[in-house]
Formats: C-alpha cells, sequence, structure tokens
C-alpha cells in the first residue's frame, strides 16, 4: 500500500486533489497563475513564495496586489526573489509595494563587492505555498511571458505541479530552510519512496537531484522522456543515459531547437551529437521557447521541477523538484511529450548546418566553461 493510500485511509489532512488524483500538473500559465491567484485569495495564516523572475508586468502586478491584500489582512506573507534573476524584469516600485504591504522581502544574493563569489549562486527556485496545505511547484517563473492572454501564442512552454498535504508540508520546510539560510535536512517520517519533494541541496548530500537522476536513469528498463531548456550535463550523467540506451531503453530527450543562451547554442551540437550515436534519440522543439523542465521513467517514476540538467542547476543554484512514483503523473507527463513532438524535430547528425566563424572559434571556450552556464 502507497503512502499516499495510507494516508487517506487513515482520514489524515487528503493528499488528493478532486478527481482522486494527487497531482495536478499545469503547461498553461494563465491556468496555473489562476489557480495560484485563487489559492492566495484562500490564505488564512500563511504565503511563502520564491521566485527566480518576479516581473513588474501585468501577471507581476496581479500577484503583488494579491499578496498585499492578504498581507494587509493579518496573513504572515514572505516572498524570496532572486536578486540576479529579477534584475532586469522587477522595479523599485514593485519592491516599495510589497514592503509597504506588511510583505516580509527578501532579495536572495544581492551583488556586494565583499562577497563577490557568492553573486554566482543563485535561487532558481519557483514555489508558492499556501498555509502549509496547498504548493505549486516548477519552471513558471512570475511574468507575463508565460501568459497566452498577455504574450500571445509565442508564450513560453512551461511545465508546473500542485500538491497538498505532506507533499505541501516539505516544499514549506524547504522554503523555510533557504529564507534562514540554514541547511535543509530532510524529515525521515513525511519522507517516502512514494512521492518527495527534493532540493538539490541538503544537510545530507550538497547535490541531491543529480544522484536521484542518476538513480532514475539507471533503474529505466524500458522508456525515458526527458524535457530540458539547457542541456549540459556532466560526464556522469552522459554515461547513465549511454547505459540505458544500451539496455535497450527508449531514451529520448526533448531540448530547444535553438537554445536563446549563446554559449549553450555553441556546444550543444557537440553533446547531442554524441548522444545519438550512443542511441539516443533527440528532438528540438521549435513553435516556443521551451522552458520545461520534466521527466518520465518507465510510466512510473516522474519529476516536476526547477532544475535544468546542466552544470548550473545540478551542482551551484537552489532547485527544486517534486520526484514521485506516480503513474497517473508519469502518464501525464508522456503525453504532454507526444504533444510537444508534434511541434519538435529530430536532429540529423548527418546533416552538419553551417556555423558563423564566431560560433565556431567560441565553441571550444564554451565547452572548457559548461560547468558555469
Amino acid at each position: 500500500m502507497s503512502y499516499l493510500t495510507r494516508r487517506r485511509r487513515d482520514r489524515c489532512e487528503p493528499l488528493l486533489w478532486p478527481g482522486d488524483e494527487p497531482f495536478r500538473l499545469f503547461t498553461e500559465g494563465d491556468e496555473l497563475y489562476t489557480a495560484m491567484l485563487a489559492a492566495i485569495d484562500r490564505a488564512e495564516r500563511e504565503v511563502a513564495l520564491e521566485s527566480y523572475i518576479f516581473a513588474d508586468d501585468e501577471v507581476g502586478r496581479q500577484f503583488a496586489e494579491a499578496l498585499a491584500e492578504r498581507a494587509r489582512a493579518g496573513v504572515r506573507v514572505s516572498v524570496h526573489l532572486d536578486a540576479a534573476g529579477s534584475l532586469f524584469w522587477a522595479s523599485r516600485g514593485l519592491d516599495r509595494l510589497l514592503r509597504q504591504s506588511g510583505i516580509r522581502l527578501r532579495w536572495f544574493h544581492r551583488w556586494h563587492w565583499t562577497r563577490p563569489l557568492r553573486y554566482n549562486q543563485r535561487n532558481h527556485r519557483k514555489l508558492l505555498v499556501v498555509d502549509r496545505r496547498q504548493a505549486y511547484l516548477g519552471g513558471f517563473n512570475i511574468h507575463r511571458e508565460n501568459s497566452r492572454r498577455y504574450y500571445g501564442e509565442r508564450r513560453w512552454r512551461d511545465t508546473h505541479v500542485a500538491m497538498t498535504g505532506a507533499l505541501a508540508r516539505q516544499a514549506h520546510a524547504a522554503f523555510r530552510a533557504l529564507w534562514q539560510g540554514r541547511p535543509y535536512h530532510p524529515d525521515p517520517a513525511s519522507e517516502r519512496p512514494s512521492a518527495v519533494v527534493l532540493p538539490n541541496k541538503s544537510a545530507d548530500c550538497p547535490h541531491r537531484l543529480h544522484c536521484v537522476f542518476a538513480a532514475m536513469f539507471g533503474s529505466a528498463r524500458q522508456r525515458i522522456d526527458l524535457t530540458t531548456p539547457y542541456f549540459v550535463p556532466d560526464a556522469w550523467t552522459q554515461q547513465a543515459l549511454a547505459d540505458a540506451a544500451a539496455r535497450g531503453v527508449a531514451v529520448r530527450l526533448l531540448v530547444p531547437h535553438q537554445s536563446d543562451i549563446a554559449p549553450v547554442r555553441w556546444i550543444a551540437r557537440r553533446i547531442y551529437t554524441r548522444l545519438q550515436r550512443q542511441g539516443i534519440q533527440v528532438f528540438g522543439y521549435r513553435s516556443r521557447l521551451l522552458h520545461a523542465k520534466t521527466l518520465a521513467v518507465d510510466g512510473d517514476w516522474a519529476s516536476v521541477g526547477t532544475a535544468n540538467l546542466d552544470y548550473r542547476s545540478l551542482f551551484l543554484n537552489h532547485e527544486l523538484n517534486l520526484c514521485a512514483r506516480s503513474p497517473t503523473l508519469a502518464a501525464a507527463l508522456e503525453r504532454q511529450f507526444e504533444t510537444d513532438l508534434a511541434d519538435a524535430e529530430a536532429f540529423d547528425i548527418a546533416a552538419r548546418p553551417h556555423r558563423p566563424i564566431g560560433d565556431r572559434l567560441l565553441t571550444p571556450l564554451a565547452w572548457a566553461a559548461r560547468r558555469w552556464l
């Protein structure tokens, strides 16, 4: 009997959304933002929010006003934003609105000349926890670029997941640990193999997600569907995927057809060609900017969160993922993967498109610096 089933039978706080599903998946920003704003509006005791980007635009202002209203009503509201991620998106006016409303606002690792190296480590997490009962986690930032209403058909393609019960409490514990600047200590009583919210940094492991992903790849027997906008993996991760393909696992990787970050674009083909020669299928998503970070293994294991499969997410930044043994969630991710493939095409390792000489000259430098991309 799974942990989710046991908790429900014991008549504890329900983990299931309407429809008897343990998770709710979002792939459209307008639907996600509506659900998050409604959750904030219903908050009675506490709202905790962190985001890499929080823009002063139509979407950001809706969130700012909703958070401010709850703070004025006596709800404890804590907002943790990344100083670098929101640097060109937020504003002093937005900062002032949040603070004057009684919101506890904190900017993660603002630049200071006395501690320049810490600026390289970012809080890349996107999380909302309401009353420690509901949590929303994934790749969506708070900005108009994810909204069909405000950005149109070219909106970013992303994925988020909503959770309740014990998982929401785990998400809140992860929020509090980073807010307080202390190591995250997993609670052995609440952490179960069936589903867990995982920071990539914890007291017992400084790169936890890296180990979990490798374990998922190593356990695969049938198929791996992996979506990531930035794919610059370490050698161990590449080898784990190659080993899976060698075992006969159908490994499919969905990435942007052309990355929006030039150094990643310069070295991407080098990595993709190597993987394809080892039996891994690599598809380039064309229609929109791909920003989702999801994984489905054997229709059984699933992961949704903020971590890309690159050095920065796995070893440097603060990230947060839901990792779950859930056929329902895995099936939903596999269906979305197939939908995304309709807007993608397989990379052709035989084709060698002409690249500007500048790109060819800078590729070795980008490869040498791949741990910082």
